[in-house]
């Protein structure tokens, strides 16, 4: 076994055991890790994630050509889900990731408005800037369309960007792909938003499992599921993650989850207590804001049911069941 040289590679795919890499020049290689690698603070599964930036060495066995990763790039951020079994551990579903794209829709199915907000806290405790396609839009009537307009209005006026989408007429397709540019960006939604349908608009003929699985059957115990990086042909990265909807709120304590909505954090300051939960305390900048319809009472329930911890699964389990 001679030993040929040392690269830097981007981790496209996991499979558990081995890991595709590909270099700046394109060319990719099947890579493992040796030993165990010890991350600073994360008990996880699985140590390199889809997205990590690897440090690898060339060997030769038996004229095959594989790699040893024996060093990870820091990380800007990563999107983690805990394990079912009471290990405490997590897996690392992606790793520096640029965008989230949260499709939403108002009827078959519903996304509501407790979900968004979960979801939106999550992508802001993993530094990843979401934006909301509210898709299907070719479907509403005026009724339906006045409610996209209004959810919309409320998530523009926090700070997010709001795209109403069709992945079937193709409607503001380009809009999203312009966003995607130069970035690695993940979607996520309910189940029959239209995931499927909108990355095969946005780059047709791409061959990914996008179909949402069931995993009805697999509840209760610890699922892995692997992510895998794709290069589209107008300079963008997709994570494909098979089988999420969502990712949940992990381990944030109940002091830091105000701090993950930007509408709260701006006001946090006012309050009379530096470390006031915005509940029953009195002189508190955020409930006066929400009695004087500054903030927007479906954001303050949200906020008190992640506080409270209602909806257990969407906390600890990333894999929203079917």
């Amino acid at each position: 076994m001679a030993s040929l040289q040392k690269m830097t590679g981007l981790v496209y795919k996991s499979t558990g055991s081995w890991y595709t890499v590909k270099t700046v020049s394109g060319k990719t290689y099947e890579c493992r890790i040796k030993g165990k690698f010890r991350l600073k603070g994360i008990k996880s599964t699985n140590p390199i994630a889809v997205g990590d930036i690897v440090d690898f060495e060339l060997e030769a066995n038996n004229d095959q050509v594989s790699g040893i990763i024996h060093r990870i790039h820091e990380r800007k951020n990563y999107v983690i889900r805990k394990s079912v079994n009471l290990s405490k551990q997590t897996h690392i579903i992606a790793s520096n990731v640029d965008l989230v794209f949260l499709l939403i829709t108002i009827n078959n199915p519903p996304t509501f408005p407790s979900f968004i907000d979960r979801f939106l806290v999550s992508a802001e405790a993993y530094s990843i800037k979401a934006i909301l396609l509210f898709n299907k839009i070719d479907t509403y009537d005026e009724d339906t369309l006045l409610e996209v307009k209004f959810l919309a209005a409320l998530y523009r006026k926090i700070g997010y960007e709001c795209i109403g989408i069709s992945a079937k007429t193709g409607k503001n397709i380009d809009k999203v792909k312009q966003l995607m540019k130069d970035k690695v960006s993940i979607f996520s939604g309910h189940s029959g938003v239209g995931k499927s349908t909108l990355v095969n608009a946005i780059e047709p003929g791409l061959d990914i499992k996008t179909k949402e699985i069931s995993e009805q059957h697999q509840q209760g115990k610890h699922t892995t599921t692997f992510a895998e990086m794709y290069d589209l042909s107008f300079g963008a990265k997709i994570i494909d993650t098979p089988g999420i909807k969502g990712f949940g709120v992990v381990d944030v304590e109940k002091e830091e989850v105000s701090g993950f909505f930007p509408e709260f954090f701006k006001l946090q300051q006012d309050c009379k207590f530096n470390n006031c939960l915005h509940v029953h305390e009195p002189q508190c900048a955020v409930k006066e804001a929400l009695e004087n319809d500054e903030i927007a009472f479906s954001r303050y329930k949200s906020y008190l049911q992640i506080l409270e911890g209602e909806d257990e699964h969407y906390r600890t389990d990333n894999f929203e069941k079917e």
